[in-house]
């Protein structure tokens, strides 16, 4: 399996803008651009898909652990905050919270741990990463 997406960008870095469009065209030509990723504006950045992709990431994996141990959640609500300092990422924290009858808090706590090391985005997080850049 393989999923892509595309970015598209004209202009300077502060006053040109971008697009990105992914496979599932659930983003198409979203706009991003200097103002929306180190500023507010209408329009996304890289840091907040990150923060969406590992929210769900983590999220899904809990359900997968708690499917196999038998319990069906009734919610399961994260949030992820990128830190940045520069133009390095710094962090990423996880605040859940969850609604699973039956489930003992310790048992729930973890299964969150294991979730937060074991999802695939967290995985991605810190590995070496390659590229294959072309000029036309």
């Amino acid at each position: 399996m393989k999923r892509t997406a595309s970015a598209h960008w004209e202009g300077t870095l502060r006053e040109g803008n971008g697009n990105l469009t992914t496979q599932s065209t659930v983003l198409a030509k979203t706009q991003y651009s200097f103002k929306t990723r180190f500023e507010e504006g209408v329009g996304t950045n890289p840091e907040e898909l990150v923060a969406a992709a590992h929210a769900g990431c983590f999220t899904m994996a809990i359900a997968a652990q708690l499917s196999q141990k038998g319990f069906t959640p009734t919610a399961l609500d994260t949030n992820a905050v990128v830190s940045m300092e520069g133009l390095a990422i710094t962090g990423i924290h996880l605040e859940t919270k969850a609604s699973v009858p039956n489930l003992s808090a310790a048992d729930f706590a973890a299964i969150a741990a294991d979730a937060k090391t074991n999802c695939i985005i967290s995985k991605i997080l810190s590995v070496p990463i390659t590229l294959d850049a072309q000029l036309l």
